[in-house]
């Protein structure tokens, strides 16, 4: 309790600290740069971040995410289909290209490469890492959670930038705050949903669902909502709130002092991060001039990162959260039920013979 205690003043340090100073999204960012320093900088004590505090950030900004899926937006979507098989195709191909190139500077094997490159599949590609022979899971890891962390860190940037017009002042900031819901509008009617909505993420859970805290109560609230029922917006404290339980999980994860080759990894996780940025940006303005869709929308939809970073960000820019969403949501199925057993194969292909399976952790 103590650790977890000591990650959590870290993460509210940092999130305060980065609304002082105007950093776009300081509640995301603020958490997770503070508890990543304080756990390289605090020597012999380990910070915790449990996963069920992640879990119920994710709980509440999939509740968030359901209710903006209106009929015009899901009619919206359906005309964007083959867009999205375009777009969704288009950066896999990149990704993959960044990988072989990686792999042909440092030696790595391809498949270790391929795994830490796939775009917004890192739980999937760390279990599959876990399973393959010949795999190693500390470079996966790495590079999976430092691009995550870039992306977090960059998109917002950009977003923000004078490229998409965005601003992000201490009086924009303000208005965001006000045109949150208030506290009292919430009960009684957020308590069924709240029933409904945790009932739907531990039974996505149960049937393997990708993202399951996330997608099973953005599923169940969309259809609700669809059906007539009343949701009530959330206030921005509590959006803030699960924002930070999602940073401080994040700036846990990355672990840089358990690479080999720290300096090389490194280096080339950054320069494959920012390419990816940039190939997502190049194809984001492609997607502008196919649908009539803002810059900051589009460049959301296809950014590489996880849903539900991306999604915050989109309600932070008064973005199409539902194009996001379900751009993102695409991307996380592609990669689930096409992109993984593809991944698997060429595992096995290149593979040594006699050396099928998966490796435990004592031969790790």
């Amino acid at each position: 309790m103590i650790r977890v205690a000591l990650a959590l003043v870290l993460a509210l340090a940092g999130g305060g600290l980065f609304t002082v100073i105007h950093i776009p999204l300081p509640w995301l960012l603020g958490p997770m740069t503070a508890v990543f320093l304080g756990a390289r900088l605090i020597k012999g004590f380990q910070l915790k971040w449990p996963g069920s505090l992640r879990n119920t950030a994710m709980i509440i900004i999939g509740y968030s995410f359901g209710l903006s899926l209106t009929t015009e937006a899901l009619a919206d979507m359906g005309r964007q289909l083959p867009t999205m098989v375009l777009m969704t195709v288009l950066l896999m191909v990149f990704s993959a290209l960044i990988a072989f190139t990686v792999a042909k500077i440092t030696g790595d094997p391809l498949p270790t490469v391929l795994l830490g490159s796939v775009p917004g599949g890192l739980s999937q590609m760390l279990i599959l890492a876990e399973e393959a022979q010949g795999v190693d899971l500390t470079i996966v890891t790495f590079m999976q959670v430092s691009r995550l962390m870039m992306i977090i860190f960059c998109v917002p940037l950009l977003i923000f930038s004078p490229l998409f017009g965005g601003t992000h002042s201490a009086d924009a900031a303000a208005a965001a705050g006000s045109a949150g819901a208030d506290w009292g509008g919430l009960f009684p009617n957020i308590l069924p949903f709240a029933a409904v909505c945790v009932a739907a993420a531990f039974l996505a859970q149960k049937i393997r669902f990708p993202t399951a805290f996330l997608l099973g109560p953005m599923i169940v609230t969309a259809v609700l909502h669809l059906s007539g029922a009343y949701g009530p917006a959330l206030p921005t404290p509590l959006l803030n709130a699960a924002q930070l339980l999602i940073g401080g999980y994040v700036g846990l994860l990355l672990h840089p002092e358990n690479l080999e080759h720290k300096v090389r990894t490194i280096g080339l996780a950054i320069l494959s991060g920012l390419a990816l940025i940039a190939g997502s940006l190049g194809f984001s303005v492609l997607l502008t001039e196919l649908h009539p869709i803002s810059a900051a929308t589009s460049f959301l939809s296809l950014a590489p990162g996880g849903m539900d970073q991306m999604g915050i960000m989109a309600k932070e820019v008064h973005g199409d959260l539902a194009i996001v969403s379900c751009y993102q949501l695409f991307r996380i199925w592609f990669i689930y039920f096409a992109v993984t057993p593809l991944i698997r194969l060429i595992i096995k292909r290149l593979a040594p013979s006699g050396h099928a399976g998966g490796r435990t952790a004592g031969e790790r």
